[in-house]
């Protein structure tokens, strides 16, 4: 019997095979209302079908109404415009390993769940006092005021103490080039609407943090990924990379990197930023890392003097995920027209975040905080590696600085697999492939140090890789 007929060996015939082809072209954008399909001969030889099937094919999804049948000119895409679905764009990956699926289940998961794959740390680990006392503080500051718009730059006392705190990094950026956003992901969001269009190349890093993949889908480019060492990109890869593809952008982080805990070298920075010039490379630094240090790693912003170089950071690692202030330090003639697109997204700015993050670094909550919090993710960092060890689970680095600890699994383990089995468990892992572009890696997972306390974290885990 025709296999169109049998079925295939992924669950499905070739027919409906052709047909959600189709439909992810439909959900992700790439084929628009009146769009034209490809000919049926072109189709299934691409396809490496039959053309028959590929008649078939087009000819249900025109009796559903997806597609229209010109006679004599082929078919063509039609009803309104399909809602964005960022899980249709690119191949479809298994929901386990998915990077919108890790956020929704680390998002979504109840008090009875463990997340070693989150991002952020554990309420108890926050500065709850000092928030309290800042609240107050604010609530009194700003009572009367509630109707009152921040200002598209955001408040100026905070924008003229950050730029004091990025010259302790080496940056000159004055406060003028410095703009406040809701977030770190709002400020990329802003950068990329800024600076590329649809279709445009973006260079990432293998791995990366895996929200870089979604939100570039989101803007339509072309993602490109460079392997990651312990000490940055891999430069020969790169300038390869920057030849073939030609990137507009190139999104990375200079100081603890997410996943890997690793920090930029030096030497490694002269030559990227000498690549980036050479090539007309604009780089986005994401430094929302920044305050985890013991010591500072170079700062591409600092080398390049904030010439082609954007800085970001954020404040929702440190203080809460519920305190959303980021921001943006940036070329002094961008300023203007970034300032002009936030009016366009959001109008103003959220004061009360702002607000609370000055009064919280100005009386010194913030830096006894971190002190602790450092010294404290130490300790959970080496307990956290000496539970893996036993179990066969090896760091990639060895005492990182930060939250995570990026890890490979034994010869023939799947993380993929072992985070469906944890899942059942009650146990949220963020598999490695989630993190990288090119599917390498199958045999990694990232843990989160500070949200490891639990034993039977490592008790799932055992378990789940051998069965």
């Amino acid at each position: 019997m025709d296999k169109q007929t049998t079925g295939s060996e992924s669950g499905g015939t070739l027919v409906e095979g052709v047909m959600a082809t189709i439909r992810q072209r439909i959900a992700a954008r790439s084929l628009t209302p009146g769009g034209q399909l490809p000919s049926i001969r072109a189709f299934a030889k691409s396809m490496r079908v039959s053309k028959s099937t590929v008649v078939e094919a087009y000819e249900r999804l025109a009796a559903e109404g997806a597609i229209r049948s010109r006679p004599g000119s082929g078919f063509y895409a039609a009803g309104s415009l399909a809602p964005l679905s960022l899980a249709e764009i690119g191949p479809r990956l298994d929901r386990a390993v998915d990077p919108l699926w890790i956020s929704r289940q680390s998002l979504e998961a109840g008090d009875d769940m463990l997340k070693p794959g989150c991002g952020w740390l554990p309420a108890s680990w926050m500065p709850q006092a000092g928030l309290r006392r800042a609240l107050r503080t604010v609530a009194r500051a700003v009572i009367g005021q509630c109707d009152i718009v921040g200002t598209p730059l955001g408040l100026p006392p905070l924008r003229q103490l950050l730029a004091r705190r990025m010259a302790g990094h080496g940056i000159e950026a004055s406060p003028e080039q410095i703009m406040l956003t809701e977030s770190g992901t709002q400020a990329i969001d802003l950068l990329c609407r800024f600076l590329i269009e649809p279709g445009d190349t973006v260079l990432v890093d293998d791995p990366c943090y895996f929200n870089f993949h979604a939100l570039l889908r989101a803007h339509r480019a072309k993602v490109v990924s460079v392997p990651y060492t312990p000490s940055g990109p891999d430069i020969d890869l790169f300038a390869q990379a920057l030849a073939e593809h030609r990137p507009r952008l190139y999104i990375t982080n200079s100081g603890i990197h997410n996943p890997t805990g690793a920090v930029l070298s030096p030497v490694t920075a002269h030559r990227l930023l000498k690549l980036a010039d050479q090539s007309q490379l604009t780089i986005v630094e994401d430094d929302i890392f920044a305050d985890f240090e013991h010591a500072p790693a170079p700062r591409l912003a600092a080398f390049d003097g904030l010439n082609r170089v954007v800085h970001i950071g954020s404040f929702s690692k440190t203080l809460s995920a519920s305190v959303r202030c980021g921001f943006i330090a940036a070329p002094r003639d961008w300023i203007e027209p970034l300032t002009d697109l936030k009016i366009a997204t959001t109008f103003g700015g959220g004061r009360l975040a702002a607000e609370l993050v000055l009064t919280l670094l100005k009386d010194g909550s913030y830096r006894k905080h971190m002190d602790l919090l450092r010294a404290k993710l130490a300790r959970a960092m080496g307990e956290t590696a000496a539970h893996l060890k036993v179990i066969g689970i090896t760091p990639w680095i060895d005492q990182p600085a930060g939250l995570f600890l990026w890890c490979s699994l034994p010869d023939g383990v799947d993380a993929a697999e072992v985070a469906r089995r944890s899942l059942a468990d009650n146990i949220v892992l963020a598999p490695g492939n989630a993190f990288s572009l090119s599917g390498t890696a199958g045999r990694f997972l990232r843990f989160n140090v500070a949200q490891c306390a639990d034993e039977r974290i490592f008790r799932v885990l055992e378990a789940a890789m051998a069965r």
